[in-house]
């Protein structure tokens, strides 16, 4: 009985063409009326309109982004001129009182947390826009940086107090403009991430100085380098890292002046031009004095007048200064650098030596942290450097006649004709070029150069110079025909030069008369007679040791650049054909005349 109810049930089951599903005749009639419904639906969709969507409206910021360079600039400018003329706001007010440091806000704020604000604390700060995003007209976030620091601006209509509306206040603002913030710290509580950012919550801001030029974006940055070098400010506003070079050299410049200010040395001023070039073998640059109509020199060393003020009884004295010097352009030469000298009485040589193993050693912990420095070749060596003291000393005529596999001369010889064939034939032997005038000095040095300073990475002493080498070091006490002198390499470049000083006036004024016997024969980096300096000598310059440092070099080891000109603020550069002769000045865009001024005369 119960078999044949079941097959009197499958009977009475209908088929769902649809899903090919037998089902009750009930449920067949629920899913087409349901079928019905949706077809009904679709119809009535496929014959509504169809609604445009609503276009996203471009920020005056983004339409911005599209123009080139020259069309920003000119439409920045006619924009900052309006305000100029309205003062509202005005565009260049004169002052904004800043009290807080960006250096100090960020550790003193930086346990704040999440969704914490200390709106009783004021903070005012100065800073330049690097990005601003808009988030409605009612929110508005800030990028800026002061000092090398950054911190985000939040800006919220419900905080703005001052005269000028929320709007109003941000709508001028672009990426570049300095600004001064007015608001409290805190910190952000996103919705999308646990932990919110440290933040200056701005009740106002305030325009302070507009940028009327499109700044480069972070994602790409400025790294044109002969751009660099030419607009430095700019390079400044968009790489910390050279930011961070001029820091840590002011920071060296400060431990050197520190160092022997606290060992009783005086620092002294001497004359930039002089009407003798003396002092270094270089060629030196020459200008003009048009009241007394007489060339003059711009100094390549400081060293003769330093020594007259020993003569003086300024026992130490030291000079950090500019030098000048009419040479090769290259990367580690630049016209114009600036170098360290001290010369301290009753001092030789082997003093200078321990006195400059403690200065740069110690430098260079004070600086970086470590005695271990990096540096990197312009071909991709890499150099560890350990300035740790004690340093190696090599003895130079030793290390060439090992290097060439031969006897040189005596000491008393090597300014010889003889020893100048000899050099000669040596150079060819080891297939190195010397450019004339082959005088024995020159062709020496370029031996040294090619052997010896090769060889040093680690800061090491070459010592044993030949006398006819150095015009103003003192002959050695033991070795006839060298003098007292050392340079110290590092990274195989030179950066002390030190002797014990010559204070005979005998012997003196033979050195200078064989300097101008190699000026005779071409040389000219050989220097002059100093008539003032010889006199000096006469009086009275007691045992003296003497040094000289580039400080250029120095920070380029430290900072591991291997172009001068990254070191240098303003490094020379040749003039750019046709640059800026049809360029147009934000006054010439907007329309400025200049005013008639009278000059004062320098009194």
């Amino acid at each position: 009985m119960a078999e044949a109810g079941g097959a009197d049930q499958l009977a009475n089951l209908q088929l769902d063409e649809a899903t090919g599903e037998k089902v009750s005749k009930s449920e067949l009639k629920r899913r087409d009326k349901q079928r019905a419904l949706e077809a009904k639906k679709k119809e009535k969709a496929a014959a509504a309109p169809v609604k445009p969507k609503p276009e996203k409206i471009a920020s005056a910021e983004e339409e911005e982004s599209q123009l080139t360079p020259n069309q920003y600039f000119e439409i920045r400018s006619g924009k900052i001129q309006k305000l100029r003329q309205s003062k509202a706001p005005n565009p260049y007010p004169h002052k904004f009182q800043v009290t807080t440091d960006l250096r100090e806000f960020l550790p003193q704020y930086e346990s704040l947390k999440t969704g914490e604000h200390l709106k009783d604390v004021e903070v005012r700060l100065g800073g330049r826009i690097y990005t601003k995003r808009v988030s409605g007209t009612k929110l508005v976030f800030y990028d800026i940086r002061a000092e090398g620091v950054k911190i985000q601006v939040m800006c919220q209509a419900q905080e703005a107090v001052g005269d000028v509306p929320f709007e109003q206040q941000h709508e001028h603002l672009r990426r570049g403009d300095i600004i001064g913030i007015v608001g409290y710290p805190g910190r952000t509580a996103p919705r999308n991430r646990p932990d919110g950012e440290l933040s200056i919550f701005a009740r106002e801001i305030i325009l302070l100085t507009p940028c009327l030029h499109q700044i480069p974006s972070e994602h790409y940055g400025f790294k044109d380098q002969e751009q660099r070098y030419r607009q430095r400010y700019l390079d400044l506003i968009m790489n910390d890292d050279s930011r961070n070079v001029f820091v840590t050299r002011s920071k060296m410049i400060t431990y050197i002046r520190r160092y022997f200010d606290e060992r009783d040395f005086v620092e002294v001023e001497t004359p930039m031009m002089n009407a003798i070039a003396g002092g270094a073998t270089a060629k030196p640059f020459v200008t003009h004095h048009n009241d007394l109509d007489m060339n003059l020199f711009m100094r390549v060393a400081p060293e003769l007048y330093l020594k007259m003020l020993i003569v003086g009884g300024l026992e130490r004295v030291y000079e950090l200064g500019r030098l000048f010097r009419n040479e090769g352009i290259d990367l580690t030469h630049n016209p114009e650098f600036t170098t360290c000298e001290f010369y301290m009485a009753y001092a030789d040589v082997y003093d200078i030596m321990d006195i400059t193993e403690d200065l740069v050693s110690g430098l260079v912990k004070h600086v970086t942290g470590s005695y271990q420095t990096t540096f990197h070749t312009q071909t991709g060596e890499e150099y560890q450097v350990n300035w740790e003291k004690p340093w190696k000393r090599i003895d130079m005529m030793g290390a060439l006649e090992e290097a060439c596999g031969e006897k040189f001369p005596p000491g008393e010889e090597l300014h010889t004709t003889e020893t100048n064939h000899f050099l000669k034939r040596i150079l060819k032997k080891m297939n190195v070029e010397c450019t004339p005038p082959q005088t024995n000095a020159r062709m020496l040095d370029k031996l040294v150069g090619e052997f010896i300073e090769e060889t040093c990475v680690n800061p090491t002493f070459i010592t044993g110079h030949p006398q006819m080498m150095s015009p103003l070091a003192k002959y050695h006490r033991d070795r006839p025909g060298l003098c007292e002198r050392f340079e110290a390499f590092v990274c195989k470049k030179e950066i002390v030069n030190a002797y014990t000083e010559l204070n005979d006036p005998f012997d003196q004024r033979l050195r200078f008369e064989e300097q101008a016997r190699q000026k005779d024969q071409g040389d000219d980096e050989a220097q002059m007679i100093d008539e003032n300096f010889c006199t000096s000598l006469e009086y009275g310059l007691p045992p003296t040791g003497g040094w000289g440092m580039g400080i250029d070099r120095l920070v380029m080891f430290l900072t591991d650049n291997y172009s001068i000109k990254e070191v240098l603020t303003f490094p020379f550069m040749k003039d750019e054909p046709n640059h800026g002769k049809d360029k147009k000045t934000a006054a010439e865009v907007v329309g400025i005349k200049p005013e008639v001024e009278e000059g004062i005369p320098h009194k």
